[in-house]
């Protein structure tokens, strides 16, 4: 079954990157010259969807903005000549897909941000992707799971093994190996301790959900942190039906920290087809004059 929806829970307000995002949404921080939703909705293009459901909340009218159409600007650019920046904004989303926003009227969580989509998504799987998690491979991380669930037919959810001390940031899984990169899933647990997790391989921003998720969303009641949690609503799917966990192939940077995002802005910036070459340059040459001045 081709999965043809994918959710994008963007609610969430960004505080680590205040006061930048006081005002600004933090998926639309810029990685070069895109920012991270724009990314996030391309990997799930990409991957087979033609519906993009944007999960919000107060403050995040620029997400709806920038997947619209401005017609001032793309006169403005048509009338300057500047062909290549139209064909940009013009090409941002395929005229065959369509975005769709729906408000979280409450900070509940991921869960319940997920929960918001059932209306939309109906009786299908769909992709949930976390535009934080910024995943480069060279085929997008969501085209990859969805291989996978076409020979499981069931969730799937991206992994990565993780540090040992800081299983206490993820959803935290034990499995059983299927096939190479194939596992199922035969517990899940939220953020535990380094000392009380069952691994340190972690659910990091990708899903392939079955729409029996949202049923076990609607009667879980709230968790960790008093909010609905999506691990939990998986935790409780497992009783009626097998959960995989996939270790995709991939580099993935954490943009919802600052490390992260600027390991990413200098990773992007280095392979960008027209500013690599002088970006590197530029680089060396700075590294160089530190190590002359330590």
């Amino acid at each position: 079954m081709k999965i043809k929806t994918a959710v994008f829970p963007v609610a969430g307000r960004g505080t680590r990157f205040l006061p930048a995002t006081k005002a600004s949404p933090k998926e639309m921080l810029p990685i070069v010259d895109k920012p991270l939703i724009q990314y996030a909705a391309e990997e799930a293009l990409q991957a087979g969807a033609d519906k993009l459901v944007f999960i919000t909340g107060s403050a995040k009218r620029a997400i709806e903005d920038h997947f619209d159409t401005d017609h001032d600007l793309e006169r403005e650019l048509e009338a300057q000549g500047k062909q290549d920046l139209l064909d940009a904004v013009r090409g941002i989303v395929p005229s065959y897909a369509s975005c769709i926003y729906i408000r979280q009227p409450a900070p509940l969580g991921l869960g319940h941000a997920v929960l918001c989509s059932r209306p939309v998504v109906g009786n299908e799987p769909f992709f949930i992707h976390l535009a934080d998690d910024l995943i480069d491979a060279t085929e997008p991380c969501l085209a990859q799971m969805a291989r996978a669930f076409d020979s499981c037919k069931g969730s799937v959810l991206g992994v990565q093994t993780v540090e040992a001390d800081q299983t206490d940031k993820y959803g935290i899984v034990a499995v059983e190996p299927v096939s190479e990169r194939l596992s199922q899933v035969t517990r899940i647990v939220e953020k535990p301790k380094p000392a009380e997790a069952p691994s340190n391989l972690a659910v990091v921003g990708r899903y392939i959900l079955t729409p029996a998720v949202y049923a076990k969303l609607a009667t879980i009641g709230r968790g960790a942190g008093g909010e609905i949690q999506l691990t939990d609503g998986i935790a409780a799917l497992m009783a009626d039906e097998s959960v995989y966990a996939y270790a995709f192939e991939g580099k993935r940077y954490d943009c919802g920290s600052k490390l992260g995002y600027l390991e990413a802005t200098v990773e992007f910036g280095l392979k960008h087809e027209n500013l690599g070459d002088q970006f590197a340059n530029y680089l060396a040459r700075l590294v160089a004059d530190r190590l002359r001045s330590s």
